[in-house]
């Protein structure tokens, strides 16, 4: 195949679809490779970087996608800035980070009418055949790393305890609300750095993973059952639970120096956890860094993308925190994309649309001209569903009764 990676629009992403070393690999594997130029320069890798492992470099942008059998890209579509669709040709694959839940129906459209295979990572199922494809895991482990340090940063303290002949310096307290990827990694980092370092979420079944990091697990007397879903992500709970949450809180907030909140869930508004009445009463000087920004905040002061200040209490709302480290990341993601492709094409390297696999079908979102994405719903439609059945049922008994008369 020919495998084409352009350059990314948005303003603020420093992270490239392909590093050389997986670029690399796949034209050893008989691929070729078509970058634009420049599309590494944000990650620090030059064009000759990438024509010294075998690349071709293309001048611009829309050689890439006329030429390309399948693109690769960070973010675009329903995570991208803009509703510009960018210009796939037909029958094109596209796989990348495409916001699923934020795409628009007229772009979905223009996918199905240009008969593009589009491939959404942030579907990706939780299961042990997917985990090194899963890029939302990838990147959101670099997230708690740099919600740590931006914490560590801006706080007027040290984070690790010191014993020195001035006397002796308490550790920060650390608090961070989510056990998923980011808040673990959040909560490591901390570890590392010597602060004392407290984590919590609703679903119990994490508090091993948090005190094997060596921090303590904050318990709330919540009803939890039914808070994560098969895969291990968060559901979305009621109005009366989250309320009593927050009224719990309020005890183990203010006592933090810094708050690193990651509570999100798939396809929904963030929840509401930190009000501002917490963070009023905690000390000035305090930091918060709300990695659930993107989709409303965890708290209520958070704006995504800014940094505000209430009560003396700091405030982050960053949007993307893992381009900070864009080499890395782009490493990370670049891997998850090879293991992708390689699970997707048969032995020849061309693409196979299996949709027996469980990875295929739950990321295919347009395909053949049609769009496919019965995994995203609007939240009514287990109440839906079970009116229908329920209608149908109905049906099935007036027509039994009809049949009988």
């Amino acid at each position: 195949m020919i495998v084409g990676v352009p350059a990314e629009r948005r303003a603020d992403e420093r992270r490239v679809a392909l590093a050389p070393s997986v670029a690399e690999d796949l034209i050893e594997q008989g691929h070729e490779v078509r970058m634009e130029a420049g599309a590494g320069e944000p990650a620090n890798w030059h064009d000759e970087t990438y024509e010294a492992v075998g690349c071709e470099v293309c001048a611009d942008r829309e050689t890439v996608f006329e030429t390309a059998d399948v693109v690769l890209q960070v973010q675009t579509l329903g995570a991208a800035e803009d509703d510009d669709v960018d210009p796939y040709s037909d029958g094109q694959v596209v796989i990348g980070l495409l916001g699923p839940w934020d795409v628009t129906d007229e772009q979905l459209a223009t996918l199905a009418d240009r008969d593009v295979s589009a491939f959404a990572l942030e579907l990706m199922p939780r299961i042990s055949r997917a985990q090194s494809m899963d890029a939302l895991s990838s990147q959101a482990s670099l997230g708690g790393y740099q919600a740590c340090l931006v914490a560590a940063e801006e706080l007027p303290k040290m984070l690790p305890m010191e014993m020195t002949a001035a006397g002796t310096i308490k550790p920060a307290e650390v608090f961070v609300i989510g056990a998923g990827v980011a808040g673990l990694k959040a909560i490591a980092t901390a570890e590392r750095l010597g602060a004392s370092t407290r984590g919590h979420d609703v679903r119990l079944e994490v508090k091993q993973e948090v005190e094997s990091l060596g921090a303590d697990f904050v318990e709330l007397e919540l009803e939890t059952e039914g808070s994560g879903d098969e895969e291990g992500y968060a559901v979305e709970m009621g109005e009366e639970f989250y309320a009593e949450q927050r009224r719990q809180m309020k005890r183990v907030v203010p006592e933090s120096d810094v708050v690193i909140t990651t509570a999100a869930i798939p396809g929904r508004p963030a929840p509401e956890i930190v009000t501002s009445e917490m963070i009023a009463e905690m000390d000035a000087g305090s930091v918060i860094v709300d990695l659930a920004a993107p989709t409303g905040g965890n708290c209520e002061p958070t704006v995504a993308g800014e940094t505000v200040e209430h009560a003396g209490v700091t405030i982050h709302g960053p949007t993307n925190l893992p381009s900070r480290v864009s080499r890395t990341a782009s490493e990370q993601y670049a891997n998850n994309l090879r293991h992708f492709l390689e699970n997707l094409c048969d032995e020849d390297g061309v693409p196979e649309f299996d949709f027996d696999d469980e990875i295929v079908d739950s990321t295919l979102l347009t395909h053949d001209g049609t769009i496919r994405n019965p995994h995203l719903d609007d939240g009514d439609d287990s109440d839906a569903d079970e009116e229908s059945d329920a209608d149908e049922e109905e049906a099935d008994a007036l027509q039994e009764e009809a049949d009988d008369d």
